[in-house]
């Protein structure tokens, strides 16, 4: 198919949701084309809980359980910085009128690869979904990248943003755009963005930070992804994959390094 034929398909993006999330669906939506988000339901925490337990143990589980908890409070006490955020970073982080949204209840079920398949898209992007199998990326009929809130490889997995300044690695406080594969982060690496955490920035709100300096390379990546360029870089970094804190280490880190 010729670039310009396929410059005119539609874009799909894979995601559980967030505002940080809507940032990057209406950058893309303004900048490249239609976009139809799917979105899959969050899985439920007793699930989450039993499987990072049977994976870390049950301490390391509990202790991300409470930060994770403390992360949702503190969305709730500092949403006063997260506005003054998305105000000077012009982010619009809601659905717009119109916004085609399909509900599904896991982006690895096959209700979304019909829901795909229906869409007929040049590109999916994921966004903050469920980890992809083999299988079901293999029946994907187009490029499926992934957007994720850290610099790749070195900071795979969860709170990318957050593991850079708690590691003393602030020059990595940053974001990839990858090709997805059966591993986590694990894709060829197409673009990455890099900036800086600001006075009042917490694990609450690095991931608006980190959208609001990515929105470029999310639509230079999904329109090179349609005209058919999938270069990839080397970003020549060890591979790491992170998980979220514990709350005693979190708290530590807090308290020792100001990084909250």
């Amino acid at each position: 198919m010729a670039a310009s034929e396929s410059s005119t398909r539609p874009i799909a993006v894979v995601t559980e949701g967030g505002p940080h999330i809507w940032a990057i669906v209406n950058a893309l939506a303004d900048r490249v084309g239609p976009v139809s988000v799917i979105l899959e339901s969050p899985e439920s925490k007793k699930r989450l809980l039993v499987g990072r337990a049977r994976r870390q143990g049950w301490i390391s589980a509990i202790g991300q359980l409470g930060t994770m908890v403390l992360t949702r409070l503190g969305k709730r006490f500092l949403a006063g910085h997260a506005e003054r955020l998305i105000a000077e970073e012009k982010l619009a982080t809601e659905p717009r009128q119109g916004q085609a949204i399909i509900h599904v209840p896991s982006a690895n079920g096959p209700e979304c690869l019909k829901e795909i398949k229906g869409i007929q898209p040049g590109v999916v992007l994921l966004a903050g979904c469920r980890l992809l199998s083999k299988d079901m990326l293999a029946k994907i009929p187009c490029p499926v990248l992934n957007y994720h809130a850290g610099i790749a490889p070195k900071y795979r997995g969860m709170n990318g943003g957050y593991w850079a300044l708690a590691s003393g690695d602030a020059q990595n406080f940053g974001t990839t755009v990858h090709l997805v594969d059966a591993g986590v982060d694990t894709g060829g690496v197409l673009k990455q963005a890099r900036g800086k955490a600001q006075t009042g920035d917490t694990i609450a709100s690095y991931a608006l930070r980190q959208a609001a300096f990515s929105r470029d390379i999310c639509v230079e990546a999904v329109g090179n992804a349609l005209a058919g360029r999938l270069d990839t870089i080397d970003p020549a970094l060890p591979s790491r994959q992170w998980y979220h804190p514990t709350i005693w280490f979190y708290l530590w880190t807090g308290l020792t390094k100001r990084v909250w």
